[in-house]
């Protein structure tokens, strides 16, 4: 049995290290089981959940994918005034379309991802909101075409489990970064009933809310919520997603790569660089650049370090740029309040 001894304040241990990686790959993942797998007590389990949640280091919530509803993920690039790019990132956090709204190194530029789930909602926001906004510039608007998927997600502690154990944890199913899998997806957009919709909300909020209580909520049985929870994650409309408290877990550089590639070299580079323990997300886009990548590094140093030698032995890339980010101030479905995930309410 291993200890339940960990510091409030301290890096992570070993089973909290475990808990993590079990709950990317799958959310909701009875704490039983997990126990089980790993030889703790549920209790022991339970406790430390709670304890990094109210520590802020880590959010589950319940996403959700715009393309199998028939809409693309974009990635913006917003130019303004430097003395207005705060308030103008501070602004965006709060459009509930939008996540990862970070303020880049530049000082003057703001980046973050839109999933809308309507034209009218995708209109709205690059053709109306943004240019009439007074601190906005310019967009550079990035759809992703295609996301590349890696074999172990971020934060990759897979060492920390047996081949036995990682064989009872299944198939992935959770994720980090806001990336759900891309898929071919139903034969048609699936639509949502007012149900979903309300579910789904509560989803984001807590994804790990249990059956009883979203039922209590939007007038279903327990049930019939799991069915449809299961039906939803089937047609990729529903993933869950784990925010991190990076600045806790070791990590104090972060930001995006934005690259020009050969095309016919784009498909084995973005396969390459999303084996790198580096980048978390990496997507082939339209746009200017063709592939954009965000990275997790110790330090500067360490960003150097991938630059010059993982990123420049691979063939293809013609031009490179690295935009460190000043703040984030939106994760997929928190907000960071000094080193901590606040869930938005």
């Amino acid at each position: 049995m291993q200890s339940d001894e960990s510091s409030e304040s301290s890096a992570l241990d070993v089973l909290d290290k475990q808990i993590l990686h079990a709950l990317v790959y799958d959310a909701r993942i009875p704490f039983a089981k997990l126990g089980s797998l790993l030889d703790v007590s549920e209790q022991t389990i339970a406790r430390r959940y709670r304890s990094l949640r109210q520590r802020g280091i880590m959010h589950v919530s319940g996403q959700v994918n715009a393309v199998p509803l028939g809409h693309a993920r974009w990635v913006l690039r917003i130019r303004t005034a430097p003395d207005k790019a705060l308030r103008l990132a501070e602004s965006l956090a709060r459009f509930s379309e939008l996540s990862w709204v970070s303020l880049l190194s530049t000082g003057s530029e703001v980046t973050c991802v839109s999933r809308p789930r309507s034209i009218e909602q995708r209109d709205a926001l690059l053709l109306h909101t943004l240019p009439k906004a007074s601190q906005v510039l310019g967009v550079a608007a990035h759809e992703v075409m295609h996301r590349f998927v890696a074999d172990e997600e971020w934060p990759r502690f897979t060492h920390l489990f047996t081949e036995q154990q990682l064989g009872e944890l299944g198939q992935r199913s959770g994720g980090a970064f806001g990336a759900p899998p891309d898929s071919a997806g139903p034969d048609a957009p699936v639509d949502l009933s007012a149900e979903d919709e309300a579910m789904l909300v509560l989803l984001g909020r807590d994804g790990r809310a249990p059956y009883a209580q979203i039922a209590a909520e939007i007038g279903w049985t327990a049930p019939r919520v799991a069915r449809r929870m299961a039906e939803l994650e089937q047609a990729g409309v529903l993933y869950f997603d784990l925010d991190f408290a990076v600045e806790r877990m070791g990590y104090t550089v972060r930001g995006a790569l934005w690259l020009r590639v050969r095309p016919s070299d784009l498909d084995a580079v973005g396969r390459a660089m999303v084996t790198h323990p580096e980048i978390v997300f990496v997507a082939a886009t339209t746009g200017s650049t063709n592939l954009f990548a965000s990275f997790l590094c110790r330090d500067t140093p360490h960003l150097y370090r991938y630059i010059t030698e993982r990123l420049g032995a691979l063939d293809g890339i013609t031009d490179l740029e690295a935009t460190p980010s000043l703040r984030v101030l939106k994760q997929a479905q928190t907000l960071l309040t000094s080193d901590r995930v606040a869930p938005i309410r």
